[in-house]
């Protein structure tokens, strides 16, 4: 996780991509790249282009690789928002050091960058310069990185969902009287996603969104927490005894025994009317 400020001066971590998970990405990139190149190349030996005239063919041979290695790259990041067929893949992204999505200036910076210095002809099409760039930077940036003003993300973030909310002892009677059918599903989740990820936030970072999800919680439900809770602590109290009271509902639907109602006895037909007196019936 690094630190990143946004333009209106908000601290922000994001997961930065390891170096792994890049080099994967890369890879399945350049094979499809690669791969479309040689079947451009094939059809135009099969269509003769590049008997034609031995001056024109290294021509047409360069604009092709160019147009390949560079221009779909860059056209596919663009319109994808930083997310070429590997990034997807893999789960990663191409954001801008702020955070923000990346326009076609940085991908076009990131693409000549990556063809001339970071893949391709300064470190002889091997990968070396990209490869030193990212292990001295201490966000895994290459010079394609630097140039364009952009860092590489994971963009599927795991959050142990399943890991429980321990409740504080010293809030357990309080929590027991709680009013809590006002707490929303959207907040609880996102409260329960902070306290998950809070050990490993920027504790200024942490202790503002902590005081703001205890204030937005705190109006919610009654009775208030004692005085001098510390607002994480009174988050959690708040997920904890909302997760055994959902437990115990659960538990006593699951035991409940099913009462299967009894058969209705069915109700006689009913009889038609007489026919009056002179012979006529009455129409149904």
């Amino acid at each position: 996780m690094r630190d990143v400020i946004t333009g209106e001066a908000v601290v922000v971590e994001l997961p930065v991509a390891q170096l792994a998970s890049r080099s994967l990405a890369f890879a399945i990139d350049a094979g499809l790249v690669l791969l479309g190149y040689a079947l451009i190349l094939f059809g135009y030996a099969l269509t003769g282009l590049l008997g034609s005239d031995p001056a024109f063919a290294p021509a047409l041979v360069i604009g092709t690789g160019v147009i390949v290695l560079v221009g779909v790259p860059v056209t596919i990041e663009t319109l994808s928002r930083g997310r070429s067929l590997g990034k997807l893949v893999v789960g990663l992204r191409v954001v801008r050091d702020d955070g923000g999505p990346i326009r076609f200036r940085h991908a076009l910076a990131r693409g000549l960058a990556g063809f001339v210095v970071d893949f391709g002809i300064i470190s002889g099409f091997t990968g070396a310069v990209a490869l030193f760039s990212s292990l001295i930077s201490p966000r895994g940036k290459r010079i394609g990185d630097l140039l364009a003003g952009t860092v590489v993300v994971r963009d599927r973030v795991r959050t142990p969902t399943g890991t429980p909310i321990v409740m504080p002892p010293q809030l357990a009677g309080w929590a027991s009287a709680l009013g809590l059918s006002q707490v929303p599903d959207a907040l609880a989740l996102s409260v329960r996603q902070f306290l998950l990820r809070a050990p490993h936030m920027d504790p200024h970072a942490r202790a503002a969104m902590a005081v703001a999800f205890a204030t937005e919680t705190s109006a919610l439900v009654s009775p208030p927490a004692p005085p001098g809770t510390p607002p994480e602590a009174f988050l959690a109290a708040v997920l904890a005894e909302r997760s055994r009271r959902e437990g115990e509902r659960l538990s006593a639907e699951h035991s409940a025994p099913v009462v299967i109602p009894a058969p209705q006895p069915t109700p006689p037909p009913p009889r038609p009317p007489a026919p009056p007196a002179d012979g006529f019936t009455l129409p149904r």
